[in-house]
């Protein structure tokens, strides 16, 4: 779907979807405590490959799964599959997906088309880095207490992403997991059971940061439905929308690079620096070069550097034509750029949003965007 978003100042009331993060783990425990939920019909893609996935684990002895492109699906699911000792069960997905980074916790091997589960899981010690993704970290802290033997996580590097593990552990001890945190990283006794507990949801700050952007930029959104005490990393928006700071390391909360790109890149003279994003090129697209195209084509000045972006702030933005890289975030960057063009954002591929977001261009009209599909 290619559309052309002409300028228009946003306002209206909106409640973003609610978060994505929280529902992939709410989802995952409530499994593991014996009650498999459906995901509702406007979840994000994502999170229905998960639900999805979860019903083919529990019910196939060695299932197919198809994460499509989420990598929350595949990094947080493939543990859980070893420990349920599902040998033979394979995971597959969009190119994508299988080429972005998944470190090596053995017992799995890379196969035509997917990834296979080789052997179960076993307790014991596992060395990770914590510079590539946090996400198998999250999947086996889900994983160990299934397993009968004590096991222990070190980390070797510093964590990014480091409050998605904490949303992880939150959940989990809500499921009667104990969890023993060291200063290096976790230990996780074994042998233990899930119980169940109040299924949770709240509002998705990934997505609630576009509107405050926004607003920081002129718009008038009222923005429902948030839990302001939420332990979502990206409810710190709300801070930087009020003052920027001249850098900011952006490896806890990397789904804040794009808007926060986008809010530097009309600080007029101000130069901003995003850094501690190297990982961001293993997601849906080298985000760091996508990120960076997409301003620079509207008329920004975007400098992409080897951990993260340097951004000379204009005093507008021109419009353009840009692509989406396949990349929900980044379709959602050029859709909120255009409120602040000079001219229309012809934008391509723009349907991958459903990824996190299905609702979006819906909100978006409703908020007096002005949106024209120019192709099928």
């Amino acid at each position: 779907m290619n559309l052309r978003i002409s300028p228009r100042r946003l306002w209206g009331t909106v409640t973003p979807p609610s978060s994505k993060s929280l529902l992939h783990r709410e989802l995952i425990a409530s499994a593991l405590a014996g009650e498999i939920l459906s995901a509702t019909e406007n979840a994000a893609e994502d999170v229905q490959r998960t639900a999805q996935a979860l019903r083919c684990l529990w019910q196939e002895d060695a299932p197919i799964i198809d994460c499509g492109d989420s990598g929350s699906t595949l990094r947080f699911l493939l543990p859980v599959a070893m420990a349920r000792r599902q040998v033979g069960a394979v995971f597959t997905g969009s190119r994508r997906l299988l080429e972005r980074p998944i470190p090596d916790i053995g017992g799995w091997r890379r196969c035509e088309g997917g990834i296979e589960v080789m052997r179960p899981l076993t307790g014991g010690r596992y060395l990770l880095s914590g510079d590539q993704t946090s996400q198998i970290i999250s999947g086996l802290l889900m994983a160990l207490p299934l397993c009968p033997e004590d096991s222990e996580i070190i980390l070797t590097t510093p964590l990014v992403s480091r409050p998605y593990v904490d949303l992880t552990v939150v959940v989990l001890r809500r499921h009667g997991i104990v969890l023993c945190e060291t200063p290096r990283g976790w230990q996780i006794p074994g042998g233990q059971k899930y119980c169940a507990a109040p299924y949770q949801v709240e509002g998705d700050w990934s997505a609630a940061a576009w509107y405050e952007v926004l607003n920081a930029l002129g718009g008038e959104i009222t923005v429902r439905g948030m839990n302001e005490k939420s332990l979502q990393g990206d409810r710190q928006i709300c801070a930087y929308c009020k003052a920027l700071p001249d850098t900011v390391d952006v490896s806890r909360t990397p789904d804040l690079l794009p808007p926060l790109a986008l809010l530097a890149a009309l600080q007029s003279g101000k130069v901003t620096h995003l850094t501690g994003a190297a990982f961001l090129r293993g997601k849906e697209s080298n985000r760091l070069h996508s990120t960076a195209q997409v301003l620079n084509a509207l008329g920004g000045c975007v400098e992409e550097q080897a951990d993260g972006l340097v951004i000379t702030g204009v005093s507008k933005l021109t419009g353009g034509c840009v692509d989406s890289w396949g990349d929900h975030r980044i379709v959602m960057l050029a859709a909120c750029a255009a409120m602040v063009c000079e001219a229309p954002v012809t934008l391509r591929d723009a349907g991958c949003v459903s990824k996190s977001y299905p609702d979006f261009w819906n909100d978006y009209v409703r908020l007096h965007g002005a949106v024209e599909v120019t192709e099928p």
